[in-house]
């Protein structure tokens, strides 16, 4: 609170005022919170990436918003490396011109060890030295006192945060979230739906450039300590994150789909070596958990979590469905919609479809968290087409899902990744669920291929170290594909790679793959974490027959 009061007044003498964007080029640490909290006092609005973006990306977003501020860390740590990030901060300054001032934050040095400006010539200022001041000496009743004098009253729907969707398709969108849904949707998740309970501990395995960040800050909202941890979660070794939680006893466990199916495949067991008897729940995003999965968490990490898969995405910053603590965990299942949330499933004629059927997730009325507009869309043509082409003032997400008996959600993957041979519509999560099951791969991809007047399963896989895709092994797939889906499931083609592209929030771009392969340009390849693995899908003879 202190040095939220503080960096508001330094801000407020540099002249930020309502409605001024700042930027946050920012490591997961306790002073990017405080940057974002400070921000949101004086009614500006925050955005932020995290600084393993290139340059490129970056300037892909901010340079859309025009930030009057730029924080940035000295630079960052990843997997036991260090790597800087002020010389791509130099030239984000010097490619924005609004960006009047540079705030950098200690990281991976002191503040004496550099400069008092950048290469572009824009001054830089220690934030070390703005929250050192003698105000620190105040009380916490004076430094309360301070901040409400400092805190702008808003609108209910002033804008809050500027989140970027992934932009693997074209500049990414700057999609608006105001402050009075915002903090509704997150309070409400976090005390209903997780249980998050005042003064309990919420972790949750993310970067300031994912939107989860955004709703793990609410977590104080709730009255919870914030657990934050910035780095690989593999090193040194895959035991880290529960090192963590079993040392600092964290409530509320947060990761990836994608982090629990490696540690599956790592043969991980917590379960025998940590005592995690604090943890009541661990929840799981990004993309679909499979029923493999639900088994690794309750045999090998614990047996008494309630397992929330959930799933909603940056336009809503926050969950069309989600966990209860009050019902039953369902292997495969995302256990309940969002409370106030009225999704239902759509089949292609905009008709409400029966449960069990599969279909587009809508939600037919108004929610409070949804975004008051895109960045310079002056008219909300974009924001339009985005959300409410598809059926007429009825929002519709783009998930491929089905609703159970139950009221629990099952999520088949993208609507836009949905493949189609012979007519039949199949959801890429399908495949992925088969797929995942052999241990001596490590991820997969599937496309849908245009071939003969048709379309054609096309399976790509990155085998686990010091295995290769034989001929056993492509039909053992192909026949338990067969068997547990339907035989318009079996790939046509599968073929080994050795890395498979993905955002910056872990997510695999099966468009992105499906325009190379079709010999079309992929526009903001800085928006992936690995762009260079996009070259490997190019001209593959397996392809031509």
């Amino acid at each position: 609170r202190g040095r939220v009061m503080q960096l508001a007044s330094w801000m407020r003498q540099h002249g930020v005022e309502p409605g001024d964007r700042i930027a946050g080029f920012v490591p997961n640490t306790p002073e990017a919170i405080v940057a974002m909290l400070a921000t949101t006092a004086l009614g500006a609005v925050w955005s932020s990436c995290s600084p393993d973006f290139g340059f490129n990306g970056v300037l892909d977003r901010f340079g859309q918003i025009k930030p009057k501020l730029l924080f940035t860390a000295d630079g960052y740590r990843y997997n036991g490396k260090a790597h800087d990030s002020l010389e791509l901060a130099s030239k984000l300054a010097e490619a924005i011109p609004e960006i009047e001032q540079v705030i950098v934050m200690d990281y991976l040095y002191a503040a004496d060890e550099r400069g008092s400006t950048l290469s572009s010539g824009r001054p830089v200022v220690a934030l070390t030295g703005i929250l050192t001041s003698p105000a620190q000496t105040r009380t916490d009743a004076q430094q309360l006192e301070a901040l409400k004098a400092l805190c702008v009253p808003t609108a209910f729907n002033h804008p809050l945060y500027i989140m970027f969707s992934s932009g693997t398709t074209g500049k990414p969108k700057c999609i608006v979230h105001g402050v009075g849904g915002t903090l509704i949707q997150h309070i409400k998740e976090h005390r209903f739906h997780v249980d998050v309970r005042a003064g309990e501990r919420v972790f949750f395995f993310t970067t300031c450039g994912w939107m989860m960040w955004n709703w793990l800050v609410s977590g104080l909202a709730a009255g919870a300590t914030l657990m934050l941890y910035d780095g690989s979660p593999f090193y040194p070794d895959g035991m880290t994150l529960f090192d963590y939680a079993r040392d600092e006893q964290v409530n509320h466990f947060g990761t990836s789909a994608k982090f629990i199916d490696a540690c599956n495949k790592a043969g991980i067991s917590p379960k025998k070596t940590h005592s995690l008897d604090a943890m009541r729940s661990l929840l799981s995003t990004g993309s679909p958990l499979v029923p493999e999965s639900f088994d690794y968490v309750y045999e090998h990490i614990s047996d008494s979590v309630c397992l929330s898969s959930m799933s909603g995405g940056t336009d809503i910053i926050s969950c069309f469905a989600l966990g209860c603590p009050t019902l039953p965990v369902i292997r495969g299942e995302l256990q309940c919609l969002g409370l106030g949330m009225d999704v239902q499933v759509f089949d292609d004629n905009g008709t409400r479809a029966p449960n069990l059927t599969k279909g587009e997730l809508v939600c037919v009325a108004p929610f409070p968290c949804m975004p008051i507009g895109f960045w310079d869309d002056e008219d909300g043509s974009r924001y339009h087409e985005a959300y409410f082409a598809r059926f007429d003032n009825i929002w519709c997400h783009g998930d491929y899902v089905a609703i159970t008996d139950h009221g629990g959600m099952v999520i088949y993957g993208r609507s836009d990744a949905v493949l189609n041979p012979g007519g039949v519509r199949i959801g890429t999560a399908e495949i992925y669920r088969q797929v995942e099951q052999f241990t001596n791969v490590a991820e997969a991809l599937v496309i849908g291929q245009q071939w003969q007047n048709d379309v054609r399963v096309v399976l790509f896989v990155r085998m686990q170290p010091e295995h290769t895709l034989d001929d056993a092994l492509i039909e053992s797939i192909r026949l338990h594909v067969r068997r547990q889906c339907t035989p318009r499931h079996v790939p046509a083609k599968i073929i080994q790679v050795d890395d498979i592209p993905r955002t910056r929030s872990g997510k695999i771009v099966e468009l992105a793959v499906r325009k190379v392969v079709h010999g079309e340009s992929v526009d903001n390849v800085e928006a992936l974490a690995n762009p260079e693995a996009l070259d490997l899908y190019k001209h593959l003879p397996q392809l031509q027959s």
